[in-house]
């Protein structure tokens, strides 16, 4: 069935795989059923499934109408085989290691670290080598690895960055070079959305917002990333908030970003505190301590971008718009005055949240996007686990 390591090339394997996930216990004939394949063509691909280790069956089921008592299948993803994800963010680097369900098995992170084209693939073997360390048995072993990047990125290159000069380096055939299985790289913020589609959400049409340095929209429509021409789609950030305002980067003025990226609100919040040191801890810390000037430019910074949510839920529709923010997290108040700010009909009844996903949920869309590379299913649903 494998004919590469890392690949199912058959459309029918693939969907009765993903039936099996789906359902998490499922019988050979309700298989047939819902695939609309006969019974004969499901018993085969079932077989291949369980050579190659991809599925399992667990137990005897209850019989229907007097019938004899079904096997139940469900997938083996705590054995089949690993995941690694790795976030590159603006002064960190985070990585995760899981199994096939999203089981982690892992974590490792570097603080205080600013990548570029001259230290990128040292860092990442740096935190590669820390994730892989007595790696559990597994059947196929590592299958893939997602890189992310606050960036533009299309077809695994990348185009440009908001912090760094890695757009200088053929970073796909360096790290393919290197390790024995397949590498992906993808702009973070769609990652977010992707790991908001896999792991936490029933829906199949999400948008969302990576506030960072930059701020950026992944977008998931009918269960796809959809990441627009030459992988422009969600750049939030450069949208213009006031018109002829702040000169930003990309040429624009009055970007989004000039005025509510974090490193925009942790500057300015450090310069009307005197501060020298800031993050979102600080931020809390003045927040809950009734700072009222704090207070004030939290909720200024909520209006803008309760503006950029109304943009947003206006050009894509969707079903729910997920915060990926550490500081929507930790101050839950500035979900609650973008949610007050949006008052016409379109957004009314669109909930806006913060990503319930404990840690990183753009390592969570990393981890999902190796797995579908791997297992050749687009439209993956996993309970986190």
């Amino acid at each position: 069935m494998i004919s590469s390591k890392y690949t199912i090339r058959e459309q029918n394997e693939s969907i009765i795989l993903n039936e099996i996930i789906t359902h998490k216990e499922i019988s050979r004939a309700t298989l047939s059923k819902m695939s609309s394949l006969n019974k004969a063509s499901v018993s085969s691909i079932v077989k291949k499934l369980i050579k190659d280790h991809l599925v399992v069956e667990t137990r005897i089921g209850e019989a229907t109408n007097r019938g004899r008592k079904p096997i139940l299948l469900t997938f083996n993803g705590k054995e089949s085989g690993l995941a690694i994800a790795i976030d590159v963010g603006f002064e960190y680097i985070d990585g995760l290691l899981t199994t096939l369900d999203g089981t982690e098995i892992r974590r490792f992170q570097l603080i205080d670290t600013y990548a570029n084209k001259y230290n990128i693939q040292k860092l990442i073997h740096q935190v590669v080598e820390k994730l892989t360390l007595k790696l559990p048995p597994t059947f196929h072993g590592i299958v893939g690895m997602t890189i992310a990047l606050q960036g533009q990125i299309l077809n695994n290159k990348i185009i440009s960055t908001t912090y760094s000069n890695l757009e200088e380096v053929d970073l796909e055939t360096l790290l393919n070079a290197e390790y024995s299985y397949p590498v992906y790289i993808e702009n973070e913020a769609n990652l977010s959305a992707l790991g908001e589609y896999t792991f936490s959400s029933d829906l199949n049409n999400l948008v969302s917002i990576s506030l960072h340095s930059g701020i950026g929209v992944g977008i998931v429509k009918d269960g796809k990333l959809d990441v627009g021409n030459k992988g422009y789609a969600g750049r939030l950030g450069h949208t213009i908030l006031i018109p002829n305002g702040r000169v930003c980067s990309c040429g624009n003025k009055g970007c989004l970003e000039m005025y509510c990226s974090t490193n925009i609100i942790y500057r300015e919040i450090a310069e009307a505190k005197h501060l020298n040191k800031i993050n979102s801890d600080i931020v809390l810390h003045l927040y809950n301590s009734n700072d009222s000037k704090v207070i004030n430019m939290i909720h200024e910074y909520s209006y803008y971008l309760s503006i950029a949510v109304n943009n947003t839920i206006m050009l894509y529709a969707p079903d729910i718009v997920v915060f990926n923010s550490p500081l929507t997290k930790k101050i839950p108040d500035i979900i609650t005055t973008i949610q007050s700010h949006l008052k016409n009909k379109y957004t009314n009844g669109i909930p806006v949240i913060s990503s319930s996903i404990k840690w990183n949920p753009v390592l969570s869309g990393a981890i999902s996007l190796s797995i579908q590379k791997f297992l050749n299913i687009e439209k993956l649903k996993l309970s986190s686990s």
